[in-house]
C-alpha cells in the first residue's frame, strides 16, 4: 500500500523546503526524531530515496524534487476542497468574485446592477492572482483576461474583447500623441516598461522597475519612472498625472468569466447567465 497521508506530505514538504530536519520540526511544532522516522517510513513505503543525508546537510534526490512538486499540488487541492465544501454548506452566502483591481470596471458595475450588490462579494487582487484564488477555493468565480491569465482547468465564457492603451506621465512628449505602436512604447529610454514578476514571456515584462501592486505602478508612472500597456477599460483607475494613448498593434485582450467545472452551485450558474447576457452591451 503506497498511499500517503496529508500529514506525511506536510512533513515531507517542510523538510524539503527547509533542507534541515531541526528547522522543519520547529516549523511543524513536533520533535525531530518522529519527523525523521516519518520521512524514513515514506521512503520505505514508496521504495525510493527522497533525501540525501550527509555531513554537509540534506538535499533532495530527483525523486524528492518530483514529490515536492506533487505534494504541494496535492496539499493545495485538499485545502481548496475544504474551503469549497465549507462555502457550499451556506447557500445564503454571497458569491465571491475575484477580479484584478481596476480591470473591467464598467462590466463589473453593470453586473452588480443586474444581480444586486448584496449577491456578490468582490475580492480585489493584483495582476494574475485571480486564477489562483479561484483554484484554491477562495473565490467562486473570477474575471480573467486572455492571453495573460492561465485559463487551464476552468470553464469560461467570453464577455468582452478590447484593445490596449499605454498609460504615460501626462508631461511626457508621447502623451500628446493620438496613437502609438508597441515598438514605440517598448523603446522609450526614460520610461522603461515595468517588470511584473508574474508575467513571464509577454511584452509587458520590460527592463524597468519591478512592481508588485497597481498602486506602486501608478505612482511610478506619475513620477515618470515607467509606463505600462493595459486593456483600455482598465484606465478607469488612471490618475490625473496620467494620460492614456491607444496602442494600435497591441494584441486584443478578452475578458472572461471563469468558474470551476465541478461547481454545482445554482447561484454560480445564475451569475454566469447574467454576465453573458451583458456581453453585447459593454
Amino acid at each position: 500500500m503506497d498511499d500517503l497521508e496529508t500529514r506525511e506530505l506536510r512533513y515531507f514538504v517542510a523538510v524539503a523546503e527547509e533542507l534541515h530536519f531541526g528547522r522543519a520540526a520547529d516549523r511543524l511544532g513536533i520533535a525531530q526524531p518522529p519527523l525523521s522516522r516519518a520521512i524514513r517510513q515514506v521512503e520505505h513505503r514508496l521504495g525510493v530515496e527522497l533525501l540525501t543525508r550527509n555531513r554537509r546537510g540534506v538535499s533532495l534526490t530527483e525523486a524528492g524534487h518530483v514529490l515536492l512538486v506533487e505534494a504541494r499540488t496535492a496539499l493545495d487541492a485538499v485545502s481548496a476542497a475544504v474551503r469549497r465544501t465549507r462555502r457550499a454548506a451556506d447557500p445564503q452566502r454571497p458569491l465571491i468574485l475575484a477580479t484584478k483591481s481596476g480591470a473591467s470596471h464598467e462590466l463589473l458595475q453593470r453586473l452588480l446592477d443586474v444581480v444586486g450588490k448584496d449577491s456578490i462579494e468582490i475580492l480585489l487582487c493584483e495582476v494574475t492572482e485571480q486564477a489562483g484564488l479561484l483554484r484554491d477555493g477562495s473565490a467562486d468565480v473570477a474575471l480573467l483576461h486572455h492571453p495573460y491569465d492561465d485559463l487551464s482547468g476552468f470553464d469560461t465564457e467570453e464577455l468582452h474583447t478590447e484593445g490596449q492603451v499605454a498609460i504615460l506621465p501626462a508631461k511626457h512628449p508621447l502623451a500628446a500623441r493620438e496613437k502609438l505602436t508597441l515598438a514605440e512604447v517598448s523603446n522609450v529610454p526614460d520610461l522603461p516598461i515595468a517588470r511584473w514578476p508574474e508575467l513571464d514571456g509577454t511584452y509587458l515584462d520590460g527592463p524597468g522597475p519591478e512592481v508588485h501592486t497597481q498602486s506602486q505602478l501608478a505612482q511610478l508612472v506619475a513620477l515618470s519612472k515607467t509606463l505600462l500597456v493595459i486593456p483600455a477599460s482598465s484606465r478607469a483607475w488612471q490618475w490625473p498625472e496620467h494620460v492614456s494613448v491607444p496602442v494600435i498593434d497591441a494584441p486584443d485582450v478578452t475578458t472572461l468569466i471563469a468558474w470551476r467545472p465541478t461547481s454545482r452551485s445554482q447561484a454560480v450558474a445564475s451569475l454566469i447567465r447574467s454576465a453573458t447576457a451583458l456581453r453585447e452591451t459593454v
